[in-house]
């Protein structure tokens, strides 16, 4: 800045001026993308989510029922509504508290899948990309690892139902206003410009309302507006009701929900990759040089000695306060990736920030709840409080004690392996949200005997590698020679190598034959 003359220094702060409303506007669009993405999500996916909520015989089995949460919570988008759905379900008696709990953890691991997604955007750099995806699946990893404890933890002595009920039954509980709405405020007048939907549709199929099943989740109808005529000789008021139709893109529209959700997904997340790739840039001119340092400080240190631990603790204060605000952690989680991305965000300090977006959602499903009727706001608010005593006692797993702060190792590895082959970040998104899900519900299906048969042995073969593993790098004179490493073993076993050429040929004879044509 000191080199440059008078006339470039003006210029350069104009520029930089000019870029920071664009960089609001962006974020704006950005913000707006996702909601939309939701619905689409919603309107493609919603009835089957419906459907499968019904299967009430199914959610008895904790393992299915963690599956559903998951499988649902992707369909969806939306962690809100099917915890909504869930509320409702147990509400109406169709579902008890304890087998709403598995599917609060599911949804709990569904809803982490949008800041991957948004990670996938930053592909083009190979160090932006490792970075931003281990920063998004610090989030799997901390949902994957509290539900592998805690899930056995609940069935066996029902530690989240009782912790729940405990505090309802401990409160005097009364019906409150509605939660607050802080960013729909700002979202809403474009988001309801585009389309509107009825999630009253989805939850009446999944409690078995075969009335709405026909039921378009487009919403044509939605302003209620209550007119008052007072005359003041009689003293008399007469009041009524006047149903107006709502005005969206896709109000007179006559194609399918699953037609409307693949064009919105499609547009979507058109806008939403854009927004993203421009983000990144601006943020990589405006954050870079003095300003990324001051930033960058401010941002990743930490307190003097003795009170270091602090900051940790400030950011996860720091991520519930802005879940809170914007009421949904991934809008919250999203938004940091590209900071994460970029640098600016360590994920050493990302990850509190992720707890805490967590905990924040959490606060938020509880005022909801305790906005909920009489008859139905026990239910409610126990159903919320499970939520939130998962999230709460997740974090004192993972993250108090140093050591075990699993997350970020097992998020940094899955960043060095996404960023050698990139390949990798899809194979993740389908493994660990549908395929393996998928594999796990089908065993659960065929009831204990077929899912230990099979689940013992894995997970044994699974425990026993992890365990090799570490002693070969910490111990390996505890090993018979032969263990010391993978080197007997073919090469597909221990290398993604192999599968990478396979892909990059097929890749490029792929090129050739569209070439050709």
């Amino acid at each position: 800045m000191e080199t440059l003359s008078k006339p470039q220094r003006v210029r350069m702060v104009a520029s930089t001026v000019c870029k920071i409303p664009l960089l609001l506007l962006l974020l704006y669009f950005f913000v707006c993308s996702l909601d939309i993405l939701s619905s689409a999500f919603q309107l493609a996916g919603g009835r089957v989510a419906g459907d499968i909520f019904q299967k009430n015989a199914i959610l008895s089995n904790p393992v299915a029922g963690l599956v559903v949460g998951i499988l649902v919570t992707v369909l969806v988008q939306s962690s809100s509504t099917s915890t909504s759905i869930i509320v409702s379900l147990v509400s109406s008696g169709l579902l008890d508290v304890r087998s709403a709990i598995p599917i609060i953890m599911g949804s709990n691991i569904g809803t982490s899948v949008t800041n991957t997604i948004v990670a996938l955007m930053q592909a083009g750099e190979r160090e932006e990309f490792e970075r931003a995806f281990a920063g998004a699946t610090v989030h799997d990893c901390f949902n994957w690892l509290s539900v592998l404890v805690l899930l056995p933890l609940e069935a066996v002595s029902g530690l989240l139902r009782r912790l729940s009920q405990a505090v309802v039954d401990t409160l005097q509980l009364s019906s409150g206003d509605e939660a607050p709405e802080l960013l729909k405020v700002i979202t809403e007048p474009l988001t309801k410009m585009i389309i509107q939907l009825d999630h009253s549709v989805i939850t009446a199929i999944a409690t078995g309302d075969q009335s709405m099943r026909n039921k378009s989740l487009v919403k044509k109808w939605c302003q209620t507006t209550t007119l008052k005529d007072n005359d003041t000789s009689w003293g008399t008021h007469n009041l009524s009701e006047q149903t107006q139709k709502c005005r969206h893109l896709f109000v007179d529209c006559s194609l399918s929900d699953l037609a409307i959700g693949l064009i919105l997904l499609a547009c979507s997340l058109l806008v939403l990759c854009s927004c993203l790739i421009i983000l990144v840039k601006l943020l990589n001119s405006l954050l870079k040089g003095q300003v990324a340092n001051a930033i960058n400080n401010v941002v990743n240190t930490d307190f003097p000695y003795p009170f270091t631990w602090l900051a940790g603790y400030l950011a996860i204060l720091v991520g519930a306060g802005m879940t809170f605000l914007v009421q949904s952690s991934s809008v919250f989680t999203s938004a940091i990736t590209p900071l994460i991305g970029i640098g600016v965000i360590s994920i050493e300090r990302a990850y509190p920030l992720t707890l805490g977006s967590n905990l924040g959602t959490t606060t938020t499903a509880t005022l909801a709840a305790l906005a909920s009727p009489g008859d139905k706001l026990a239910a409610a608010t126990q159903v919320a409080l499970c939520h939130f005593f998962f999230n709460l006692l997740g974090i004192l797993l993972w993250y108090p004690i140093p050591a075990t702060r699993l997350p970020i190792r097992m998020a940094c590895a899955l960043g060095n392996r996404t960023a050698r082959y990139r390949w990798f970040a899809v194979l993740y998104l389908l493994l660990c949200f549908l395929l393996l899900p998928s594999l796990i519900f089908g065993l659960s299906m065929a009831g204990w005997k077929v899912m230990t048969g099979i689940g013992v042995p894995v997970i044994t073969v699974i425990i026993s590698v992890a365990t090799v593993n570490i002693l070969q790098v910490k111990r390996p004179d505890c090993l018979p020679l032969k263990l010391q490493n993978w080197d007997f073993l073919p090469g597909w076993m221990t290398s993604l190598q192999p599968l990478d050429d396979v892909i990059t040929r097929v890749t490029l004879w792929s090129r050739l034959v569209l070439q050709e044509r």
